[in-house]
């Protein structure tokens, strides 16, 4: 029977220093993330979140709800954990671009859509001098002089220049192809943007309104000067 307890009380002590060790695995494996250093009498450091003293105990908690404790003389200090935060990353400074000005808005619609930019030039300027807060007498908007009724047309806000130059520049493109079967295409087009193309059905073809003829001819001979410069710089 005295064998027996001798057993037990060995085989109990045994479990006890094999749970001691696995406990010290598991507190020298959990990583770091700000609290502080048990400093052993056998000069070992251990991380802990917090420690507490009650008498001759100490308690080192090592995660939110588990601790160990060992006797106070075992345990020679406590140093606190210097926490070192990683360097911060550089984000690269966002590029704030200028808004086009009127004349590059003209350049990017008139290639989008196909047209000479020179061209859409001498409307912009005939239609605005380039002015995005231009209004008509007639209720026409923006570069392009889009009324609101052609820009909900076109699902564009009339009153926002870029979509007032791409929408007006469409426009034009979609009206030089509704005449591309007749001589005067360009004509007729230009006088359909100024007069609407309703007035250019009714007379078949620039109809007698002096501002449209005048509007038609500017443009026209305009862009004929310019095609003869391009040619003799070539």
């Amino acid at each position: 029977m005295k064998a027996m307890h001798v057993f037990q009380g060995w085989a109990v002590n045994s479990f006890i220093g094999i749970m001691w060790r696995v406990a010290w695995v598991v507190i020298l494996c959990v990583p770091a993330a700000g609290g502080e250093y048990a400093v052993l009498t056998n000069e070992a450091r251990l991380r802990i979140d917090r420690h507490e003293q009650a008498g001759d105990r100490i308690r080192l908690f090592t995660s939110k709800d588990g601790y160990i404790e060992l006797p106070a003389s075992s345990v020679a200090g406590f140093e606190a954990e210097e926490y070192v935060a990683p360097p911060a990353v550089k984000r690269p400074e966002a590029v704030v671009k200028p808004p086009l000005t009127p004349r590059e808005l003209v350049e990017r619609a008139a290639v989008n859509n196909g047209l000479p930019p020179e061209f859409v030039h001498l409307v912009v300027r005939s239609e605005s001098g380039y002015r995005q807060d231009a209004v008509s007498p007639k209720g026409a908007i923006g570069l392009m002089q889009l009324m609101p009724a052609t820009a909900a047309s076109l699902h564009a806000n009339p009153h926002d220049a870029e979509e007032n130059v791409e929408a007006g520049t469409r426009y034009l493109r979609d009206l030089l192809v509704q005449y591309k079967d007749y001589p005067d295409q360009v004509r007729r087009a230009l006088a359909a943007y100024n007069a609407g193309p309703g007035a250019v059905r009714k007379y078949d073809g620039v109809p007698p309104y002096a501002e449209t003829q005048n509007y038609v001819q500017r443009i026209v001979e305009a862009y004929r000067k310019t095609l003869r410069q391009s040619g003799a710089r070539q």
